[in-house]
């Protein structure tokens, strides 16, 4: 392929061209030359005005349904709302049926994703059928392609499985994730315990849950050592537990649901199932913590937790509605709402190294692996603006500021109309 990208401005605070509007010509994947009024014949041109590229985009927890849930979303399909989302790359949790709990079930889904544009890399189930039982087959899983080892949604609930699996982990550097839910805490909650549960009359899951847990796993990898991975955390306090395990030197990373940074339980009072989510939409004051958490890297990284769920599992009853949001569409223009264009790349891009991933910076010479993207471009969120198969979007009628375009990576190109 051969592609000229047009008086577009960098955001890459790796290189020194971060800021500068230039032209970009990319020839077999690579960025072959970076200038100004570059001209090209035969070629395919980009000209957008107010068009930015940063480095590639990573999420670390998307679902696509396959093998198992088609109808909610295939990864050829869910490959191209990446692509068109901005995202180079996306960690696949095995929420499907049967889970990815065996290297030949993480080499079936890398062939699904071969020769797209946007790189799938899976997440092995931590144990067999992700039932807390048994561990899985790590190390095959590895060598399969899987990045790390987690059963999605699902606490481990033997703390001595989970001592087991970091510290078999270390003999091949692999990342362990953990749920953070006690479940006999949660219960059978679905909402954040709190005045509105109550006023509401859900059944409510307490910031305990979610504390006592992470207080758990802390100090089970203290003794075992090894990688330990908290994917999506909601309350100030799971901030706190977590700065201090770093400062005590502790490998441990997390991540955040960019639904739990900007909207609160505030706005169940619509009984709109779509909001029902795992962990719950917290309070405003657990916002705050979660967004200071980002700033002063605490948490290492924003993910959509992107979870499509159809409709006839979706449009029910709340207490009957499975938990999950699709955020892969929104996820740009809802964080530009609360951080500047600078924080919210250096967001998007942060969990590369810690799964062990490439970041290609923008150079001339190096690999193309582009997001495209307008950051002043205001609009509202609809049903228009989804590509994905379901449509369950906790985003829908909410106010955006920038939006992604599509991709360069893999010497392919997705461009959003």
């Amino acid at each position: 392929m051969k592609l000229l990208l047009k008086a577009v401005t960098i955001v890459d605070e790796s290189s020194p061209l971060n800021g500068h509007t230039m032209d970009l010509y990319i020839e077999n994947g690579v960025i072959a030359e970076i200038g100004k009024d570059i001209l090209k014949e035969d070629v395919k041109h980009v000209e957008i005005e107010g068009l930015h590229v940063s480095r590639g985009w990573f999420d670390s927890s998307v679902c696509f349904g396959e093998p198992g849930y088609e109808e909610r979303e295939t990864i050829a399909n869910g490959l191209e709302v990446a692509g068109s989302s901005g995202f180079t790359a996306v960690a696949l949790n095995p929420y499907t049926h049967p889970v990815l709990d065996h290297s030949s079930a993480i080499a079936a889904v890398k062939a699904k994703s071969a020769g797209h544009a946007v790189d799938l890399y899976p997440i092995g189930a931590l144990t067999i059928k992700s039932e807390g039982k048994d561990l899985a087959e790590l190390l095959d899983m590895k060598e399969a392609g899987a990045i790390s080892f987690g059963d999605y949604k699902l606490p481990q609930k033997n703390p001595n499985l989970l001592k087991i699996a970091l510290q078999y982990a270390q003999n091949f550097d692999a990342l362990i994730q953990s749920y953070p839910q006690e479940n006999r805490i949660a219960t059978n909650g679905m909402v954040n315990e709190h005045e509105n549960s109550t006023a509401l009359g859900l059944k409510g899951i307490p910031n305990l849950a979610e504390e006592l847990q992470i207080i758990r796993d802390l100090y089970i990898l203290e003794y075992t050592g090894g990688k330990l991975h908290i994917p999506t955390i909601s309350t100030a306090k799971s901030v706190d537990l977590i700065r201090d395990a770093k400062k005590k030197g502790l490998d441990i990373s997390c991540s955040v649901a960019i639904h739990n940074l900007v909207l609160t339980d505030e706005v169940l009072s619509s009984f709109d199932a779509n909001a029902k989510v795992l962990p719950p939409l917290r309070t405003q004051f657990d916002n705050d913590a979660l967004i200071d958490g980002l700033k002063d890297g605490t948490i290492d990284m924003v993910t959509t937790d992107h979870n499509p769920i159809d409709v006839e599992n979706k449009k029910v009853e709340f207490d009957n509605a499975l938990y999950g949001s699709i955020g892969l569409e929104s996820a740009f223009g809802m964080l530009q709402t609360i951080f500047s264009t600078k924080e919210t790349i250096r967001l998007l891009t942060s969990g590369l190294e810690r799964f062990n991933l490439h970041a290609s910076k923008i150079e001339q010479g190096n690999p193309a692996e582009l997001s495209l993207f307008l950051p002043d471009f205001k609009h509202t969120f609809t049903k228009d603006d989804i590509l994905s198969t379901s449509k369950n979007s906790i985003f829908l009628g909410r106010k955006l500021k920038g939006k992604a375009i599509g991709i360069v990576n893999n010497a392919g190109l997705i461009l959003r109309s």
